[in-house]
């Protein structure tokens, strides 16, 4: 699994999508420019003692990425999109990208990947989600489809022991 973001601007975000990256054992492809610098403290705060543990890659620009990664599926995360996240078929070592903040994916990008495009459905007022929200719910959705096979599913709940009173 590969997560990209494309320009983000804010360093908390990227942290906290980092992590999720970590427990999901997905990579993070990050395209300049970026908002912050990734040595910044608040980035690894948000990441906090996961970002040593982070697999992830910085680009010099979206035609560098797309060079590095030529072939590659890669899902473009947009709410102008017809297509519900849950009905793309995520496969093993996809990509699904995100637009910075402010403006998401820029128009020129979309246009010419519209088949790939994707969204999360919400009521009409609302203009988008938190990016790192955005993230976890493609993440989650892309390793439900591919069962999970790299996570840890037994959970730990049967390791508690109980106090009944």
């Amino acid at each position: 699994m590969n997560i990209v973001l494309l320009e983000p601007e804010i360093p908390a975000n990227t942290g906290n999508i980092g992590r999720t990256c970590v427990a999901i054992g997905a990579k993070l492809h990050l395209i300049e420019p970026m908002g912050f610098r990734i040595n910044e403290k608040q980035v690894k705060r948000a990441g906090l003692d996961y970002w040593p543990k982070l697999n992830y890659e910085i680009y010099d620009s979206y035609s560098d990425f797309m060079e590095k990664n030529a072939g590659a599926k890669i899902y473009m995360a947009t709410t102008k999109a017809k297509k519900i996240y849950s009905e793309a078929e995520y496969e093993d070592g996809c990509f699904i990208m995100f637009g910075k903040e402010s403006a998401g994916i820029p128009e020129e990008i979309l246009v010419d990947n519209e088949e790939n495009c994707v969204r999360i459905p919400m009521f009409e007022d609302t203009r988008s989600l938190n990016l790192g929200n955005s993230v976890a719910i493609f993440a989650y959705e892309a390793m439900r489809q591919l069962d999970f096979k790299t996570l840890n599913t037994e959970g730990e709940l049967h390791r508690l022991h109980w106090k009944t009173t």
